[in-house]
């Protein structure tokens, strides 16, 4: 006969710290029947009777209060830890795992991380950067950042901002070699190109034509794996760059960067903030959810409007042209 150990033991010591097989069945918030089956289980189980039982009252036989003495401290033991895995839960504590992708992603997740410290000095982010899909159950991530759709089955993602692919360069590059007005002209002009750090191959940049999006090669004048690098050299004047607009907007803002090709920015991708079943992640995983919707859904500061881009792109050509 199948027995259920962990009823047939709680049903047990229940009814020993009560004297009544009936009591321990309504704390237990089982029926009497269920009750009186679970025990004989166990007496059947261990071959031993437990109770001596009269109509009125029920005492422990010397093989029950041996069993009560052994069993008694693990299973407080065990409600224990329970109770303290519940309390745990709710608990704005401890550590949280987040993932989120190396390219384009670190200044804006920082800043989100700065805040949510500030607010939960309890909590110890434990941040994980790959631009590589990684397994979220083999990673034990709490919540994750990514550009498209979701990696797995079954997790919740809610979408932040698009991804601004921005062709930009410093005023003194369009001084030494002027502006590129189509997508043709970019095969005289020097540009930068990024390497995939997860693959090792050149990226080519992304382009509007008519209502797709679709791949531009480029002969790279200076070729990186690393986006500081690349936002770098182009900083520098020395080539054009293909920009995330998170990366690039607030050099565009000061003028030290200016969009050109405006008709070909694609918005092809968005950002979005992924987790997995709301109501069983802890408490401290919630809030930053909650923080990250907040603070990164249409944020402006990583957004450039179509009137923006039109009058950085509309200084640079008066100054090139008086």
């Amino acid at each position: 006969m199948a027995i259920n150990e962990l009823r047939s033991i709680s049903t047990f010591i229940k009814a020993a710290e009560l004297g009544s097989l009936r009591k321990a069945a309504q704390a237990l918030d089982i029926s009497p029947q269920a009750a009186s089956k679970a025990l004989a289980q166990l007496e059947a189980h261990l071959n031993a009777r437990l109770f001596h039982r009269t109509t009125r009252v029920m005492s422990l036989t010397d093989a029950g209060q041996r069993l009560l003495e052994e069993v008694q401290p693990s299973m407080l033991g065990m409600q224990r830890a329970l109770q303290n895995a519940r309390a745990a839960k709710e608990e704005l504590a401890g550590p949280l795992r987040i993932a989120g992708p190396r390219t384009t992603f670190q200044p804006v997740l920082w800043r989100l991380v700065e805040e949510f410290c500030d607010l939960y000095p309890g909590i110890q982010p434990d941040v994980l950067l790959d631009d590589r899909l990684g397994n979220w159950v083999e990673d034990r991530v709490d919540v994750g950042f990514r550009l498209g759709p979701s990696p797995h089955e079954g997790v919740i993602a809610r979408k932040l901002f698009p991804l601004q692919m921005i062709i930009c360069g410093a005023p003194a590059y369009f001084q030494r070699h002027g502006m590129p007005d189509s997508l043709a002209a970019l095969a005289g002009h020097r540009c930068s190109a990024f390497r995939h750090p997860g693959t090792g191959k050149v990226a080519p940049w992304h382009v509007k034509l008519g209502e797709e999006t679709v791949d531009q090669p480029v002969v790279p004048a200076i070729c990186s794996n690393d986006e500081v690098f690349e936002l770098q050299a182009v900083l520098s004047g020395n080539v054009l760059g293909q920009l995330a607009g998170v990366t690039a907007a607030p050099y565009l803002r000061s003028g030290q960067l200016v969009p050109v090709l405006l008709p070909h920015m694609p918005d092809f991708a968005n950002y979005f903030v992924y987790f997995g079943s709301r109501t069983a992640q802890p408490a401290r995983a919630r809030a930053f959810i909650d923080l990250a919707v907040k603070r990164l859904t249409d944020n402006p500061a990583y957004l450039l409007s179509h009137e923006e881009l039109q009058e950085m792109y509309g200084r640079i050509r008066r100054s090139t042209s008086e």
